[in-house]
C-alpha cells in the first residue's frame, strides 16, 4: 500500500507468482515455437539472456513478475495460458501428414504441431456444448500386405468413397462442406514467411485438416482439400517415423495426389468428357470441374487418355502461356475460394443460446482471443467480450 493510501494491485503475472501458480515450462516452449523464436531470439526480446530462457523451459528457474508479463505479451498469450496444463484431446494424436521434412522445416513443423495441439483443444471445448457431425470415414490398407498402394487400388477407393458418401459421378459442387459434413474439422490460417499447404492428422476418432490460407485459387484450395482426404482415407496407420524418411514421404505423397485427382475427376466419368488434345479445351472444363487444368492433364495421363508425348506438350503450352503459377479462371471471382464453417457456426450457437459468453471462453480455453477466432474462422473482435455501451440521449 502507498503512503497516500491507494492501493497497488500487482500485475497479473505477478498475481499468478503470488497464488503459487508458476510457469509451466512446457508452455512456455510451445508458444515460443508457434511465434517460430530461438531462445536467444525470445530472449532479446524480453531482456533475459539466452540461458535464462533455457532455465525457464527446463524448469530450473521462474521469471521474475515484469519478466513473465514480457513473456505473455511478446508470445501473444494470457498469463493462464502459462500457468495451466493443457486442455483435453479427443484421443491420441496420430502422423501429421506434413508434405516436407528436413532441417529446413524443423522450425515450421514444430510450429505447425503445436498449434495442431491447440486447434483440437479449442474444438474438445466446443465438443461440450455442440453435437459435431459424425465422422464417416472409411479405412482402406494396401492389398496383400504391401505398404504401397497401387493406381488401380487407388482409383477403386476414391469411387467406393464417392459412393459411400452418396456422391454422383459428376463435379463435386463444394469440396470444404462435403469434408465438414462428414465430420472432418477444418481451418485456415496463413503462417508469414512460410510456404505451408496444408497437412492433416487425427487425434482420437477425430478428422483433421489444417489448410493455409494464402492460396489465392479456389482449384488450389479444393486440390489440397482433397490430396489430405487422401491421407485421412488412406494412411491412418502410418507412423510419424515413415513420414520423416524422405523417400517414404515421396511415396506416401504420391499417394494422396493420386487420390485427389481419382477423388475430383472419377474415372467413370470425366475421361468421357475429353474429347481434344488442345490445351483451350481443359477451359470450360475447369470450369465444370473446378480442378487446375495443370491437375486435369496429370488425371488424363494416369487414365491413358493421352500419351506421354501429347502429355508432355500440354505441359509446354502451360509453361509458354506462364500457366504453371496462375492460370486462367484462377480469380476468386469466377471460382471462389471455399470457406471452413463448422466451427464458427458451433460457437455462435454457443453463444446466441447463452451456454457461454465470450468471456467464458476465452477463460476457460486459456488461449488467446486472435488464435481461437483463427481456428474457428470467427471476424477479429468476435470474442472481445463486454464493449463500451454507447450513451444514446433523446429529447424530451
Amino acid at each position: 500500500m502507498r503512503n497516500d493510501g491507494v492501493i497497488q494491485f500487482p500485475p497479473a503475472a505477478a498475481r499468478a507468482m503470488h497464488a503459487g501458480r508458476l510457469l509451466i515450462p512446457a508452455k512456455l516452449r510451445d508458444a515460443r515455437k508457434v511465434a517460430r523464436l530461438t531462445q536467444g531470439e525470445l530472449g532479446e526480446k524480453i531482456g533475459v539472456t539466452r540461458q535464462a530462457v533455457s532455465a525457464y523451459e527446463r524448469g530450473d528457474k521462474s521469471p521474475e513478475p515484469a519478466t513473465f508479463q514480457n513473456i505473455a505479451e511478446t508470445l501473444g498469450q494470457p498469463v493462464n495460458f502459462f500457468t495451466t496444463p493443457d486442455g483435453p484431446q479427443f484421443g491420441n494424436p496420430s502422423a501429421r501428414f506434413y508434405r516436407k521434412v528436413g532441417p529446413d522445416t524443423v522450425r515450421r513443423n514444430d510450429a505447425c504441431g503445436v498449434l495442431s495441439d491447440w486447434f483440437v483443444q479449442t474444438a474438445k471445448y466446443f465438443d461440450n456444448f455442440v453435437n459435431y457431425p459424425p465422422v464417416s470415414i472409411p479405412q482402406f490398407e494396401p492389398k496383400q500386405n504391401s505398404e504401397r498402394y497401387t493406381f488401380e487400388e487407388i482409383d477403386r477407393i476414391a469411387l467406393e468413397l464417392r459412393k459411400a458418401w452418396g456422391l454422383g459421378p459428376g463435379p463435386i459442387s463444394n469440396v470444404l462442406a462435403l469434408l465438414e459434413a462428414k465430420g472432418i474439422v477444418v481451418c485456415r490460417y496463413e503462417m508469414q514467411g512460410e510456404n505451408v499447404e496444408a497437412f492433416s492428422f487425427w487425434n482420437g476418432m477425430r478428422a483433421f485438416i489444417f489448410m493455409a490460407s494464402e492460396k489465392d485459387a479456389g482449384v488450389r484450395l479444393r486440390y489440397d482439400l482433397a490430396h489430405e482426404l487422401g491421407h485421412l482415407v488412406l494412411h491412418r496407420w502410418i507412423e510419424q517415423s515413415e513420414i520423416e524418411d524422405k523417400r517414404s514421404l515421396k511415396e506416401i505423397e504420391a499417394e494422396a495426389d493420386k487420390f485427389a485427382g481419382a477423388f475430383l475427376l472419377p474415372s467413370t466419368s470425366f475421361p468421357n468428357e475429353i474429347y481434344t488434345t488442345r490445351l483451350d479445351a481443359f477451359l470450360p472444363l475447369k470450369e465444370r470441374w473446378k480442378v487446375s487444368i495443370q491437375a486435369m492433364v496429370y488425371r488424363c495421363r494416369d487414365l491413358d487418355v493421352i500419351d506421354a508425348d501429347q502429355a508432355l506438350n500440354l505441359y509446354k503450352q502451360i509453361s509458354f502461356r506462364r500457366w504453371r503459377k496462375k492460370e486462367p479462371l484462377d480469380d476468386p471471382s469466377k471460382i471462389p475460394i471455399e470457406q471452413p464453417k463448422l466451427l464458427r457456426r458451433v460457437v455462435e450457437l454457443v453463444l446466441e443460446s447463452g451456454k457461454k459468453h465470450p468471456d467464458d471462453i476465452l477463460n476457460e480455453l486459456r488461449l488467446s482471443r486472435e488464435w481461437i477466432e483463427i481456428f474457428c474462422a470467427l471476424p477479429a473482435g468476435t470474442l472481445r467480450g463486454n464493449r463500451s455501451a454507447e450513451i444514446e440521449p433523446t429529447l424530451k
